[in-house]
């Protein structure tokens, strides 16, 4: 026998594999009216609405008046210094120890996308109070975070006096270690299977349908059931009392609709979700796709729909296009989203350019009424920043 062989391994081999599970989750953060702020003192914070990634709460705080010298936490303002903005994610949920890694982004708006400002390198701990352990012991003391106000008025991160935050949050779980000789002898699972994928195939196949919609000169096959069941007026006009029995395959016409805004509203009828179509157009191809699909939500009345277009266009307003939208979710009844264009216009730095568009004066000769609520808002605006420059000290820069 070879004495430098190796000896034989052992009949029996077992193998784990541990796996550290996470959540992720974004949230933005829209600041509108940026040089309202200013001034507001060191320590001082606006916080966002509340948002749930891994079942626990959390919120962004903006100090939008922060002193550049992060150690000093006795709240002075120092005229020397520059003065900066910070961003802090905050925990908000009591009687907990979170681990997570975090990052904030600043939307562009000249490149249309969001760009890095700041990322941990390491997990960080949140406890209960909300204080971050290893991560400085006042909140405000984001050191990753700061921004000379010079250098954001400067770049394309603010426009219209707005910024854009975004947070991405990642959630560290529990770790768990996987027995691979255990799951050997345990029985193999179900395979998967995505019932609303299933259904949008047979909508692209056209297997079993028995609608076809005529749209600007293009037929569509769809199926009666799935129409009436996620629309009351497809059901109406398929299955209403006065609808006569039909024979074959209905048809239904559909005007003033492009066909790729039906194609659209058909793949969420199917799937409740939007498809990957939107994702390769540019930001106003995608804004005018957006009001387009809201328009064609309210029309057939899909609710879920709708809403979801109302919340990404209060995300897309600016200058140009605020007029039409305030036109529009008026004629819709998208109240949330005419309650963010009013606010939007009546912010004083952009007011005088809304006033001098074109939209702006056809909206005041067709619906002067609806300009009413613009006006009383621009007018508190104002009351609200004479009455903060009237506890300005003298010599001291506001806005």
């Amino acid at each position: 026998m070879d004495s430098s062989s190796s000896p034989p391994r052992p009949a029996t081999r077992t193998a784990s594999r541990c796996i550290q599970e996470t959540v992720r989750g974004t949230h933005m953060f829209t600041v509108d009216g940026f040089s309202l702020h200013s001034g507001l003192g060191a320590g001082k914070y606006v916080e966002s609405g509340v948002f749930v990634v891994g079942r626990y709460e959390w919120c962004l705080r903006y100090y939008p008046d922060q002193d550049n010298d992060v150690g000093t936490d006795d709240g002075d303002n120092d005229d020397d210094g520059e003065r900066c903005i910070s961003f802090v994610l905050q925990l908000l949920s009591k009687g907990v120890e979170v681990h997570a890694f975090f990052s904030f982004r600043l939307f562009n708006h000249e490149t249309g996308k969001s760009q890095l400002v700041y990322t941990t390198s390491e997990r960080h701990v949140f406890d209960n109070t909300g204080r971050k352990i290893g991560y400085g012991d006042n909140a405000y003391h984001d050191t990753g975070g700061l921004i000379t106000r010079g250098e954001l008025e400067e770049s394309a991160f603010l426009h219209d006096d707005r910024l854009v935050i975004e947070c991405d949050v990642t959630v560290i779980k529990r770790l768990r270690v996987i027995d691979r000789d255990h799951q050997r002898r345990r029985r193999p699972s179900p395979p998967s299977s995505d019932l609303s994928m299933d259904i949008v195939q047979m909508l692209k196949d056209k297997v079993g349908t028995d609608v076809l919609i005529n749209v600007a000169g293009e037929v569509i096959a769809a199926h009666g059931v799935v129409l009436a069941a996620r629309s009351p007026v497809f059901k109406a006009e398929l299955y209403g009392l006065m609808r006569p029995a039909a024979r074959g395959r209905q048809q239904i016409d559909v005007h003033d609709m492009q066909p790729v805004v039906l194609k659209e509203l058909l793949h969420f009828m199917y799937t409740d979700s939007l498809s990957l179509y939107t994702d390769g157009l540019d930001r106003g191809d995608k804004t005018e796709m957006i009001k387009n699909l809201l328009a064609a939500a309210d029309r057939y009345a899909v609710d879920k729909l709708k809403t979801i277009c109302e919340d990404s266009l209060c995300e897309c307003l600016s200058v140009e296009n605020v007029v039409s939208m305030f036109a529009m979710a008026d004629q819709h009844s998208c109240f949330k989203l005419k309650d963010a264009c009013a606010e939007f216009m009546a912010s004083w730095d952009r007011l005088a350019r809304v006033v001098d568009s074109r939209e702006y004066g056809r909206l005041k000769r067709s619906s002067p009424v609806l300009l009413l609520d613009v006006v009383e808002r621009a007018i508190k605006s104002q009351k609200i920043r004479e009455e903060i420059c009237s506890h300005v000290e003298p010599g001291q820069k506001m806005f």
